[in-house]
Protein backbone atom coordinates (compact mmCIF):
# COMPACT_ATOMS: atom_id res chain seq x y z
CA UNK A 1 0.00 0.00 0.00
CA UNK A 2 1.51 3.62 -0.71
CA UNK A 3 2.30 5.41 2.26
CA UNK A 4 0.04 8.65 1.08
CA UNK A 5 -3.06 5.96 0.93
CA UNK A 6 -1.83 4.75 4.10
CA UNK A 7 -1.96 8.39 5.56
CA UNK A 8 -5.46 9.21 4.45
CA UNK A 9 -6.94 5.63 5.78
CA UNK A 10 -5.54 6.60 9.04
CA UNK A 11 -6.83 10.28 8.88
CA UNK A 12 -10.07 8.96 8.09
CA UNK A 13 -10.56 6.46 10.64
CA UNK A 14 -9.67 9.14 13.23
CA UNK A 15 -11.61 11.89 12.25
CA UNK A 16 -14.78 8.94 11.92
CA UNK A 17 -13.86 8.19 15.78
CA UNK A 18 -13.69 11.60 16.73
CA UNK A 19 -17.08 11.82 15.08
CA UNK A 20 -18.56 9.29 16.91
CA UNK A 21 -17.20 10.78 20.01
CA UNK A 22 -18.54 14.33 20.06
CA UNK A 23 -21.85 12.92 18.67
CA UNK A 24 -21.71 10.73 21.98
CA UNK A 25 -20.34 13.44 24.12
CA UNK A 26 -22.94 16.27 23.18
CA UNK A 27 -26.14 14.26 21.94
CA UNK A 28 -27.10 13.53 26.01
CA UNK A 29 -27.42 9.92 25.25
CA UNK A 30 -25.15 8.81 27.72
CA UNK A 31 -24.26 9.98 30.98
CA UNK A 32 -21.25 9.10 33.13
CA UNK A 33 -22.90 6.61 35.54
CA UNK A 34 -24.37 4.98 32.28
CA UNK A 35 -27.84 5.37 32.98
CA UNK A 36 -28.83 6.75 29.39
CA UNK A 37 -30.56 9.69 28.65
CA UNK A 38 -33.08 11.16 31.55
CA UNK A 39 -35.26 12.79 29.38
CA UNK A 40 -36.26 9.00 27.26
CA UNK A 41 -38.62 7.97 29.26
CA UNK A 42 -41.60 5.58 29.98
CA UNK A 43 -44.24 5.40 32.61
CA UNK A 44 -44.88 2.34 34.60
CA UNK A 45 -48.27 1.53 35.38
CA UNK A 46 -47.47 3.33 39.13
CA UNK A 47 -47.08 6.50 37.56
CA UNK A 48 -43.26 6.33 37.67
CA UNK A 49 -40.83 7.28 34.96
CA UNK A 50 -38.13 5.58 33.82
CA UNK A 51 -35.52 5.56 31.58
CA UNK A 52 -34.43 3.10 28.61
CA UNK A 53 -32.54 0.87 31.40
CA UNK A 54 -35.10 0.92 33.84
CA UNK A 55 -33.43 3.30 36.25
CA UNK A 56 -35.62 5.97 38.02
CA UNK A 57 -36.13 9.44 36.66
CA UNK A 58 -37.53 12.42 36.44
CA UNK A 59 -40.31 14.25 34.09
CA UNK A 60 -41.41 17.52 33.56
CA UNK A 61 -44.29 18.45 30.92
CA UNK A 62 -44.19 21.37 28.39
CA UNK A 63 -46.30 23.63 30.87
CA UNK A 64 -44.04 22.68 33.55
CA UNK A 65 -45.97 19.98 35.98
CA UNK A 66 -43.22 17.56 37.33
CA UNK A 67 -43.93 14.36 38.10
CA UNK A 68 -44.53 13.14 41.61
CA UNK A 69 -41.52 11.45 42.37
CA UNK A 70 -39.76 14.63 41.88
CA UNK A 71 -41.40 16.68 44.02
CA UNK A 72 -41.98 13.62 46.89
CA UNK A 73 -37.80 13.34 46.69
CA UNK A 74 -37.41 16.78 47.22
CA UNK A 75 -39.66 17.12 50.37
CA UNK A 76 -37.99 13.98 51.66
CA UNK A 77 -34.62 14.72 50.78
CA UNK A 78 -34.99 18.03 52.81
CA UNK A 79 -36.73 16.10 55.60
CA UNK A 80 -33.66 13.70 56.29
CA UNK A 81 -30.67 13.72 53.87
CA UNK A 82 -29.84 18.03 53.29
CA UNK A 83 -29.07 18.05 57.22
CA UNK A 84 -26.08 16.57 56.26
CA UNK A 85 -25.64 17.10 51.99
CA UNK A 86 -26.88 20.77 52.38
CA UNK A 87 -30.11 21.96 50.44
CA UNK A 88 -30.60 21.18 47.16
CA UNK A 89 -27.85 18.57 46.93
CA UNK A 90 -25.42 21.03 47.29
CA UNK A 91 -23.15 19.56 49.28
CA UNK A 92 -21.56 21.09 52.70
CA UNK A 93 -18.16 20.77 54.84
CA UNK A 94 -18.55 17.30 55.81
CA UNK A 95 -20.77 16.02 52.97
CA UNK A 96 -20.79 15.98 49.34
CA UNK A 97 -23.05 17.70 46.66
CA UNK A 98 -24.91 14.22 46.02
CA UNK A 99 -26.00 16.48 42.66
CA UNK A 100 -23.03 16.22 41.79
CA UNK A 101 -22.29 12.70 42.46
CA UNK A 102 -24.94 11.50 40.36
CA UNK A 103 -23.29 12.22 37.50
CA UNK A 104 -20.92 9.85 38.09
CA UNK A 105 -22.86 7.27 40.62
CA UNK A 106 -25.22 4.47 39.47
CA UNK A 107 -29.08 3.67 40.63
CA UNK A 108 -27.70 0.74 42.23
CA UNK A 109 -24.65 1.95 43.76
CA UNK A 110 -26.81 5.29 44.74
CA UNK A 111 -29.30 2.69 46.69
CA UNK A 112 -26.38 0.66 47.84
CA UNK A 113 -24.73 3.63 49.91
CA UNK A 114 -28.42 4.95 51.13
CA UNK A 115 -29.26 1.31 52.51
CA UNK A 116 -25.57 0.40 53.72
CA UNK A 117 -23.64 3.54 54.24
CA UNK A 118 -19.83 4.16 53.95
CA UNK A 119 -17.04 4.99 55.30
CA UNK A 120 -14.11 6.90 53.50
CA UNK A 121 -11.08 7.07 55.20
CA UNK A 122 -8.52 9.15 54.33
CA UNK A 123 -4.81 10.46 56.04
CA UNK A 124 -6.58 14.11 56.78
CA UNK A 125 -10.33 13.08 57.30
CA UNK A 126 -12.71 10.41 58.05
CA UNK A 127 -15.99 10.45 56.16
CA UNK A 128 -18.88 8.51 58.02
CA UNK A 129 -22.43 8.23 56.13
CA UNK A 130 -24.34 6.10 58.51
CA UNK A 131 -27.15 3.19 56.89
CA UNK A 132 -30.11 4.11 56.00
CA UNK A 133 -31.34 0.74 55.66
CA UNK A 134 -33.68 0.64 58.45
CA UNK A 135 -35.22 3.96 58.05
CA UNK A 136 -38.81 3.88 56.35
CA UNK A 137 -38.70 7.66 55.98
CA UNK A 138 -36.14 7.44 53.69
CA UNK A 139 -36.04 3.77 52.00
CA UNK A 140 -40.12 3.75 51.28
CA UNK A 141 -38.93 6.99 49.15
CA UNK A 142 -35.66 6.30 48.14
CA UNK A 143 -36.46 5.95 44.26
CA UNK A 144 -38.22 9.67 45.03
CA UNK A 145 -35.33 11.25 46.39
CA UNK A 146 -32.51 9.38 43.66
CA UNK A 147 -35.47 11.34 41.13
CA UNK A 148 -34.90 14.61 42.39
CA UNK A 149 -31.51 14.44 42.83
CA UNK A 150 -31.07 13.09 39.11
CA UNK A 151 -33.33 16.67 38.16
CA UNK A 152 -31.07 18.58 39.84
CA UNK A 153 -27.80 16.56 38.88
CA UNK A 154 -28.69 16.88 35.13
CA UNK A 155 -29.81 20.61 35.63
CA UNK A 156 -33.61 20.27 34.35
CA UNK A 157 -34.67 21.69 37.87
CA UNK A 158 -32.80 24.74 39.76
CA UNK A 159 -32.64 25.14 43.56
CA UNK A 160 -36.55 25.67 43.75
CA UNK A 161 -39.17 23.48 45.12
CA UNK A 162 -41.05 22.37 41.94
CA UNK A 163 -43.90 24.39 41.53
CA UNK A 164 -46.65 22.37 39.93
CA UNK A 165 -46.49 18.78 40.19
CA UNK A 166 -48.53 15.54 39.34
CA UNK A 167 -51.38 14.29 41.22
CA UNK A 168 -49.99 11.25 43.59
CA UNK A 169 -51.31 7.80 41.75
CA UNK A 170 -53.51 5.53 43.73
CA UNK A 171 -50.56 3.11 43.18
CA UNK A 172 -48.26 5.35 44.97
CA UNK A 173 -50.35 6.21 47.88
CA UNK A 174 -50.94 2.18 48.36
CA UNK A 175 -47.15 1.24 48.10
CA UNK A 176 -46.27 4.14 50.45
CA UNK A 177 -48.92 2.85 52.83
CA UNK A 178 -47.65 -0.79 52.47
CA UNK A 179 -43.97 0.18 52.92
CA UNK A 180 -45.23 2.88 56.03
CA UNK A 181 -46.90 0.22 57.95
CA UNK A 182 -50.40 1.86 57.71
CA UNK A 183 -53.18 -0.60 58.22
Amino acid sequence: MPQSLCRRSISTIACLAASVLSLTIWSGIATADGSGDPKSVSRDENGKYVDAQGNPTFHVSDDGTWDWYTYSGYRRYHSDCHVCHGPDGEGSSYAPALKDSLQKLSYSDFASTVAGGRVNVTSSQNNVMPSFGNNPNVMCYLDDIYVYLRARSDGALGRVRPEKKEDKTKAYAKAEDSCMGAK
